[in-house]
C-alpha cells in the first residue's frame, strides 16, 4: 500500500522551489534562505478531535493543515513545506488515505506550501494525521506571545464564537493578514485562537507578566454563536468567550500602530478589544470597578 501511495502522491503533489528533493527519498532537502526558520506540528485524532463517521474525510484533511497554518500565520511568518504523517485504521486504509490527502492537497495549494514528505502507517487504532509545517520569517523578527508592553492595544481579527457548527472543519488560516499587518505595524505579542478567545487571551497576557483590561462589549460575535445561542440556552457571548477553533489572531501592538490598522484596508477587518495593563488577568470595568473575569476554553 506505502509505496503505491507513495506514487500516487509524487503525481499529485507540486514542485515547489522552497524544497530541493521532495518525496520519494530518505528524507527531504529543503534549502535554506538566510531567514528565520519556523517550524510548528499538530496532531488530530479520531474520537478526540474529530469524528470520522459524520464528517468528510477532505474536510478533516483540510483542517490538519489549516490549524498548523494559522500556527505560522499567528508567528507573522509564511508557510513552505509540511511533513505529513498519516496513522491508518487497517480497514479502508487506502481510500481513508486518498480522502484525506485530497483536504491536505487542498489547502497546500490555496497557500502554496510543498508537501515534503511525511510517513504513512496502518494499525488497529483510528484515524491520526500529524503534520509538521515550516516557515519562514525575516531573520530575527518572529511574532511572540511575549512582547505584549504596558498600554499595549490588543486587536483581534474576525469575529468568534460557533465555529462548532462548520468552521472548525474549514478556518482561514489569517496568513494574509499577518502579510499585510508587517508592512503597517510592529507587533509585540500574538497568538492564535484555538483553544478559546478567552483561554488564548490570558495566555498571550500570561507569557508577557502582564493583563489587560478588556472592552467586553467590543468583542466581535459570529452569527454562528448568535445561532448556536437558540440551541443551547447559552448567551452568544458565553460562546464567543470560550468555544474555541476560532482560528483568529490576537495582537498587542501600540496605540499609534493600532490606529493605523484599524484605519487600513485590510485582508480580514480588526477590532480593538482591550488595553494591556500592569496587573495580570482579565479584567472589566463595570459599575465603576474592575472585575476579573475567568478565561474559559479548550484544556488539552
Amino acid at each position: 500500500m506505502e509505496q503505491s501511495f507513495l506514487a500516487y502522491l509524487r503525481g499529485r503533489t507540486r514542485q515547489l522551489p522552497q524544497v530541493a528533493v521532495g518525496i520519494g527519498d530518505d528524507a527531504a532537502v529543503i534549502d535554506p534562505s538566510g531567514r528565520s526558520l519556523i517550524a510548528c506540528t499538530d496532531q488530530i485524532i479520531d474520537g478526540v478531535d474529530f469524528k470520522s463517521a459524520d464528517q468528510d474525510l477532505v474536510d478533516i484533511g483540510y483542517k490538519a493543515m489549516a490549524v498548523n497554518l494559522s500556527d505560522i500565520a499567528a508567528m507573522g511568518a509564511t508557510a513552505d513545506s509540511a511533513l505529513v504523517t498519516l496513522a491508518l485504521p487497517k480497514q479502508d486504509a487506502t481510500k481513508i488515505a486518498g480522502e484525506v490527502y485530497e483536504g491536505i492537497l487542498q489547502a497546500a495549494k490555496q497557500y502554496d506550501v510543498a508537501i515534503a514528505g511525511g510517513d504513512i502507517s496502518t494499525y488497529d487504532g483510528p484515524l491520526a494525521i500529524s503534520i509538521t509545517l515550516l516557515g519562514q520569517v525575516a531573520l530575527g523578527d518572529p511574532w511572540l506571545r511575549s512582547g505584549a508592553l504596558d498600554g499595549d492595544v490588543v486587536l483581534a481579527s474576525g469575529s468568534f464564537g460557533g465555529s462548532i457548527r462548520g468552521r472548525h472543519l474549514r478556518p482561514t488560516p489569517r496568513i494574509a493578514l499577518a502579510t499585510a499587518i508587517r508592512e503597517l505595524a510592529t507587533v509585540h505579542a500574538a497568538i492564535d485562537v484555538s483553544d478559546g478567545l478567552s483561554l488564548d487571551l490570558d495566555r498571550m497576557c500570561a507569557s508577557s507578566g502582564f493583563g489587560i483590561e478588556l472592552d467586553v462589549d467590543a468583542i466581535p460575535i459570529h452569527p454562528d454563536a448568535i445561532a448556536l445561542a437558540a440551541k443551547t440556552g447559552r448567551k452568544p457571548f458565553q460562546h464567543a468567550w470560550s468555544d474555541g477553533e476560532d482560528f483568529e489572531l490576537l495582537l498587542a501592538v501600540s496605540p499609534d500602530d493600532a490606529q493605523r490598522l484599524l484605519a487600513a484596508d485590510l485582508p480580514t477587518p480588526l477590532t480593538a478589544i482591550g488595553t494591556i495593563v500592569g496587573r495580570t488577568g482579565i479584567w472589566k470595568k463595570q459599575e465603576g470597578k474592575f472585575q476579573r473575569l475567568s478565561p474559559q476554553g479548550y484544556e488539552h
